[in-house]
């Protein structure tokens, strides 16, 4: 009987179930664009807190941690990049936002080059550069994107490069439950000092769109956060194109959003670069 192992390993698998569960809170977030950012920020990150603590409870493992500079890091650069990804969702069409913010596997994957000493073998920038060229054809020439929230949309992925990276660094340093759970306190915390300004009080279907929002992230964090102590980060972070998709297509029901010719070819592209990427260069880590 032919037991040859399937080309998913672990860290993908998990990275696959992460930008799923992503999307759904992209979803979500974008349902609720009539609420301030920071409001979003704290009822995602609380939420997810609360989720995170009980975990970590059942399993008997100290939420504080001992890696401190690098937890504080990861919430830093976590919160900053969630706060303006939010604000591109807000903003900009839902396939847009994500699709800038699925730039960030670019920069996770340069930034590992100084942080990590991470290798990128020379196929790989093929296959990005693949995935990249889809992405610009889906909506990088979109002529109703404005270019300030644009520009928001890229810091917010060079941030999310920089927090993936925190991430891979504490690999078997942390426990994966408590590396979330320092991002969503952080977030918590300043999302909670912000939105005291102008805060909204949900109804009864916002509420539980915020409840929703909460779960899906603690849940998408974890997946993400074990991918990256599983697998290089250069290998996973490429998967998270994937999300594009999802983006796309919940624009096309929910929002109305039509895509043309040339974003169903941008797609294709996306899926193209990342099965290579999968299929010919993964190694074990």
């Amino acid at each position: 009987m032919d037991t040859k192992p399937l080309p998913f390993s672990k860290g993908i698998k998990h990275m696959l179930w992460s930008t799923f569960w992503f999307s759904l809170m992209s979803l979500f977030v974008k349902f609720l664009s009539h609420f301030p950012a920071m409001e979003l920020v704290f009822f995602r990150c609380g939420i997810a807190s609360i989720i995170g603590l009980i975990g970590l409870k059942q399993k008997g493992v100290s939420w504080l941690g001992s890696n401190r500079k690098l937890l504080f890091l990861r919430g830093l650069f976590g919160t900053v990049a969630l706060y303006f990804f939010i604000l591109t969702i807000q903003n900009l069409p839902l396939g847009t936002a994500v699709t800038i913010q699925y730039l960030s596997p670019i920069f996770t994957s340069i930034i590992a080059i100084f942080l990590l000493k991470e290798k990128v073998k020379p196929i790989q920038w093929l296959f990005f550069g693949i995935s990249f060229v889809g992405v610009l054809m889906i909506k990088g020439f979109d002529p109703n994107m404005s270019w300030f929230y644009l520009g928001i949309g890229l810091f917010s992925a060079l941030c999310s490069g920089f927090a993936y990276n925190m991430i891979r660094s504490m690999k078997e340093l942390e426990h994966p439950l408590v590396v979330v759970l320092h991002f969503q306190l952080f977030g918590a915390v300043v999302g909670g000092l912000f939105s005291t300004v102008d805060f909204v009080i949900p109804n009864g279907w916002e509420l539980l769109l915020l409840v929703l929002t909460g779960i899906a992230t603690q849940v998408a964090q974890l997946q993400m956060t074990k991918a990256f102590h599983a697998e290089k980060v250069a290998t996973v972070s490429i998967l998270n194109y994937i999300g594009i998709l999802y983006a796309v297509f919940y624009g096309w029901i929910f929002f109305h959003e039509i895509n043309g010719p040339l974003a169903l070819a941008g797609m294709l592209l996306v899926v193209a670069g990342v099965l290579l990427n999968i299929l010919l260069v993964k190694k074990p880590s």
